[in-house]
């Protein structure tokens, strides 16, 4: 099986950030975004002005902000409270809606139970190497031990070859992931696009992963604008969040 590439399609992405417009509706992704990759999921470090930049853009663009990850809620929740935003959990198997109700996709959808047990497996023997359980994808992470990056990939292109239909491989910064072929990113924004506060309004997909060029599609195909934060913040998400620090009724 072919695992997708981590290259990005550069000529979806706008080369620079554009000012802030209020008649957006602002979909962002968390990890290597709005904050630095850290050697781990749980070792993440959280700005103290996150949180009201946050609901600063949310209110100047009168509630249309969503956060869509690969986390779950519980994670997002606990690391963006006490703010509860619209959004996407594990790439779109969750979906929080404006009023606050969870839509969350079958269990038929979830990386089988026997792959799972065979991943943390495999892994045991490979101290820096983290397996990263969610409730419908599973991530294996080898930033602390880059040297078994093939091995890695190996075993999770194994797997998914048992049900390619189903199933793929995505790779992440010093990951691979494995999730179901529909929970997409796009799906979220499709959804939440058909609800106010963001129906009516200019979609713009801001992320930094392969899991995220399905957002982008989604927002371009609704007349929207992607922005890759390789190429329109440099890589940084100090960066992404000194532009959403001007998200309010005056833009310096």
């Amino acid at each position: 099986m072919v695992i997708q590439s981590m290259a990005f399609v550069t000529d979806i992405s706008e080369v620079r950030a554009p000012a802030p417009d209020p008649g957006w509706a602002l979909f962002l992704d968390i990890d290597g975004t709005l904050l630095e990759i850290a050697p781990t999921p749980e070792q993440v470090q959280i700005p103290a002005t996150l949180v009201a930049t946050l609901a600063q853009a949310s209110a100047w663009l009168s509630g249309a902000l969503a956060i869509v990850s690969g986390r779950p809620f519980s994670q997002i929740d606990k690391m963006l409270a006490p703010l509860r935003l619209p959004g996407g959990a594990g790439h779109g198997a969750s979906l929080r809606l404006p009023d606050g109700r969870i839509e969350t996709a079958s269990t038929a959808l979830a990386v089988p139970s026997a792959w799972r047990t065979l991943l943390h497996q495999a892994v045991k023997q490979w101290p820096g190497v983290v397996v990263e359980d969610k409730p419908h994808c599973i991530a294996v992470h080898y930033r602390g031990a880059p040297d078994r990056k093939k091995q890695i990939e190996e075993i999770v292109a194994g797997l998914v070859a048992r049900d390619e239909e189903a199933f793929e491989v995505l790779p992440a910064k010093k990951a691979f992931e494995i999730r179901h072929r529909t929970l997409t990113k796009a799906m979220v924004v499709r959804s939440l696009m058909a609800n106010p506060p963001f129906r009516g309004r200019v979609p713009v997909f801001v992320g930094d992963d392969v899991t995220d060029h399905d957002g982008f599609r989604a927002a371009k195909e609704k007349g929207g604008i992607a922005l890759d934060v390789g190429i329109a913040f440099g890589g940084r998400p100090a960066a992404v969040r000194a532009w959403l620090a001007r998200f309010h009724n005056g833009t310096d």
